[in-house]
């Protein structure tokens, strides 16, 4: 199983950027597609991004395309979510996760992630976003 440690999170005022990093490591971190999620107060954990296990396809929620970028550097075991134009309505607990198993989806043509398809799961950074 894959252990991850989500860093990067910070306070900033809108429309600043952060870049979230999340290190794994005790699996064969390159076969894994890759998410974010993120739970604001009193709210349900949401979708952010995703990328394959290859690194080719990525996709995002509706509410950050356009603003928030993920990218994975499998020789460094790291994925990362580039989040630019940060609004108040970011603002969040960001966990990123591993898929539940290796390979698989190449393309996000027939695939929308949901938590279910995640087994490991960080502890989670906090970004907070003030207007």
């Amino acid at each position: 199983q894959v252990q991850l440690v989500e860093s990067g999170g910070g306070l900033v005022q809108a429309g600043d950027s952060l870049r979230l990093s999340c290190a794994a490591s005790g699996h064969t971190f390159s076969s894994y597609s890759m998410g974010w999620f993120r739970q604001a107060p009193g709210k349900e954990r949401e979708f952010v991004a995703a990328i394959t296990w290859s690194g080719g396809s990525t996709h995002y929620a509706d509410s950050v395309k356009g603003r928030f970028t993920i990218s994975r550097d499998n020789a460094k075991n790291t994925v990362l979510l580039q989040m630019n134009s940060l609004k108040p309505e970011d603002t969040a607990v960001y966990y990123c996760a591993a898929h539940r198993y290796p390979y698989g989806h190449t393309t996000f043509d027939y695939w929308r992630p949901t938590e279910d398809d995640f087994r490991s799961w960080g502890q989670g950074t906090q970004v907070t976003v003030s207007s």
